[in-house]
């Protein structure tokens, strides 16, 4: 897995001269249990995720720290006629319900995720441990996380990351969010070491 900014934009760069990958294959699947108000996604790359939901006509956030990858997810969305917005924070984000692209290069690592702001918020192959209490945060009540990563059973195959921090521990995903209502849980170890967990956050004035 790339370490850094310049790796990042390097893998991008390489993915923009390529046809735009379908989504992942849990948001199609689940697609009848994710909500349709504004959505985040999270470390989006070249926006795979982000484009599909847009396109529904959903308001998306999608964040990423390379430009690379925005600069390709912002021509590919224009190809497909969703409105496309750059930001530059958070707070550029939110306002009147609007339907699209909103797109902000955002350093993770030192983000601050807006509370109570997503029905919906996607994180596919991406792990940063920090951010979990944020995203709990970040969504509104009866809101759905949905976050797919590797597990350390990665390491029994080729690609994905080979930096266990970047790996989960096998069930660690299942308990990671302890004060959200699991709707689905799965751990795959059939050609990738994968997890996957749809989860949604409590109405707790009902």
């Amino acid at each position: 897995m790339p370490s850094s900014q310049a790796d990042w934009d390097a893998k991008h760069r390489l993915a923009a001269d390529t046809p735009a990958s379908e989504p992942a294959s849990i948001v199609r699947e689940l697609l009848p249990l994710l909500p349709c108000g504004p959505a985040l996604d999270v470390a989006c790359g070249t926006g795979r995720n982000a484009a599909f939901l847009a396109a529904r006509g959903q308001q998306v956030t999608a964040v990423d720290f390379s430009d690379v990858a925005l600069d390709t997810l912002e021509v590919r969305a224009r190809s497909m006629h969703v409105p496309v917005k750059r930001g530059r924070s958070f707070h550029d984000v939110h306002g009147p319900h609007r339907r699209g692209l909103e797109l902000l290069r955002v350093d993770l690592e030192q983000a601050h995720l807006p509370a109570h702001a997503y029905d919906l918020i996607v994180c596919i192959q991406f792990l940063q441990r920090s951010l979990f209490p944020q995203m709990v945060r970040a969504l509104r009540p009866n809101g759905v996380l949905l976050l797919e990563t590797f597990t350390r059973a990665q390491l029994e195959f080729p690609g994905g990351p080979r930096n266990p921090a970047y790996l989960l521990e096998i069930g660690e995903l299942r308990e990671a969010f302890p004060s959200l209502c699991v709707l689905f849980y799965r751990e795959l170890r059939a050609g990738q070491g994968i997890a996957s967990l749809v989860a949604r956050k409590r109405d707790k004035r009902g």
